[in-house]
């Protein structure tokens, strides 16, 4: 490893801090995306339950809206139990943003990495042609120099792709789950508010 990293010379430094960067994000968002943190099995029977036996004190709407993203949103739309149904939608749509945004956390980097790192392959790849000109002189050309100018754009060249592949397809799936979980989530509330509401 340690010698395809000095073949590739100095420019494949900013894609190896891009892509440890990129695999810190992806297993965080790994971790804290698992369905069990995001809408916990048995919560919705639970809030069921305490709303059929009127069981609503404000502590427990508390520990709900600390408990999950789902616990979260559906405690709003107890706080607002005596609201009206459009004001109780309209609260949910808000703390549903709010929620979304904390889910999409890093999200961001990882699309910038996605893009960023092809570009700066391409600056590698650049800096090896540079130094692979730089090997013909008026004497002839100098094998060295000009193997390495190539080495060093073809690996940077690689690595861009490399690192940016696999950023984007976890940003795309982190999407695709987030929405799946907004969706659910949607779903339940409506159930609670119905409930609510009678």
């Amino acid at each position: 490893m340690w010698e395809i990293i000095q073949a590739a010379g100095w420019p494949i430094w900013p894609l190896i801090l891009t892509s440890i960067i990129g695999v810190a994000i992806i297993l965080e968002r790994f971790w804290s995306l698992r369905k069990s943190q995001i809408i916990p099995d048995g919560l919705i029977v639970e809030i069921k339950t305490m709303i059929k036996q009127n069981n609503l004190d404000n502590n427990k709407v508390n520990i709900l809206k600390n408990s999950s993203p789902l616990g979260d949103l559906l405690a709003v739309a107890i706080d607002k139990r005596k609201d009206s149904v459009e004001v109780i939608k309209s609260t949910l749509d808000e703390r549903a943003g709010i929620i979304v945004h904390n889910l999409e956390r890093y999200l961001g980097v990882l699309v910038t990495i996605a893009t960023v790192a092809p570009l700066l392959g391409l600056f590698g790849t650049i800096i090896g042609m540079v130094e692979l000109f730089s090997s013909f002189t008026s004497s002839g050309h100098d094998v060295a120099v000009f193997a390495r100018g190539i080495s060093i754009a073809l690996y940077n060249t690689a690595g861009g792709i490399v690192v940016a592949v696999p950023a984007m397809i976890a940003y795309r799936f982190f999407r695709s789950k987030i929405d799946n979980y907004l969706n659910e989530m949607e779903h339940y509330a409506i159930q609670i508010v119905e409930i609510l509401k009678g």
